[in-house]
This record gives structure tokens, C-alpha cells and sequence, in this order.
């Protein structure tokens, strides 16, 4: 059903893979969106690598929502800062490329919110005020893995 990598020396493990998932905290989520156009956005995310899914936050209502109210199929691109290699120009990029069915969370929980959260800031009482503040209009998104494949890119 998912194809194969064509340049398969450029193939990251799966360990690679999710190593770059927790490390990085932003990727590009994309759904089937309006009259069969892609709709894809930068988004931030959480990887619960134990059970193997990748959390979203979002607001209540807009077109990445109405987008997987009509499909739940979805692709979600992660990559690094890269690097130069001594004396070339070129950026070398290692890519992770998830794919599956994404489901709007019914009654999460805070603890999920916090680990969110602790992505970016460690302030426990800034992050109980703004879940707090914002619960009534924040959607969790779950991302449940189907396929994951990794890359090493070369722009040259």
C-alpha cells in the first residue's frame, strides 16, 4: 500500500525516525482539503513514541478540521536543521515522513497538554494557566502511524 524509497542508501531507520520526531518540534501536516486540492500547514506537534501516535492542538473550527471531518487520511512531514558538510554549500537534511488516520481526541487530559507544553516552555504555572484558559476552545488531534519513512536529503 505505501511505496518503497527509490534511493534506498538514503533511508534513515526507524530509530532515526523517531529520534528526529522528538527532537524537532514543528512539521508540516497535510489533509485532503477543498474540492480535492492538498491543504497543508505548518504545525507544531507532540510524539508519544511509547505508543506510537503524534498529538496536535487546534482551535475549534476551520478548514484543517472540516478538511478531516471528510477524510481522515493524512501525510505529516518532520525535518531537521541539517547540515554543511566541511567545504560544501549544500544542506544535508534528514526527513521523516509519517502517514495515517487522524481522530479528534475526546476528553484529553491535561497531563497530555503538559507534555505538549513542556516542549516549549518549563514554566509548570504558565502552562496550567494557558491550558486553563484556553480548554474550551482547544481540539486534540491524534495521529494514529501507519507507515513512517525516513531520508537523508542532499540539495546538490
Amino acid at each position: 500500500m505505501f511505496r518503497d524509497l527509490t534511493r534506498k542508501k538514503q533511508k534513515l531507520s526507524t530509530v532515526e525516525c523517531k529520534e528526529i520526531l522528538k527532537q524537532e518540534v514543528r512539521g508540516v501536516l497535510a489533509v485532503n482539503g477543498d474540492d480535492g486540492y492538498p491543504y497543508a500547514l505548518p504545525i507544531n506537534f507532540y510524539f508519544d513514541e511509547r505508543n506510537n501516535k503524534i498529538y496536535f492542538h487546534s482551535g475549534k473550527v476551520g478548514h484543517k478540521l472540516d478538511a478531516i471531518a471528510n477524510s481522515d487520511k493524512v501525510s505529516f512531514c518532520v525535518y531537521d536543521k541539517g547540515y554543511h558538510k566541511d567545504g560544501h554549500w549544500s544542506l544535508n537534511i534528514r526527513s521523516v515522513i509519517v502517514f495515517g488516520r487522524i481522530h479528534v481526541v475526546q476528553n484529553w487530559s491535561d497531563e497530555l497538554m503538559v507534555l505538549f507544553s513542556k516542549r516549549f516552555v518549563e514554566d509548570m504555572q504558565y502552562i496550567e494557566s494557558e491550558i486553563e484558559k484556553y480548554r474550551s476552545n482547544t481540539v486534540i488531534l491524534r495521529l494514529d502511524i501507519e507507515h513512517m519513512t525516513g531520508k537523508l536529503i542532499n540539495e546538490a
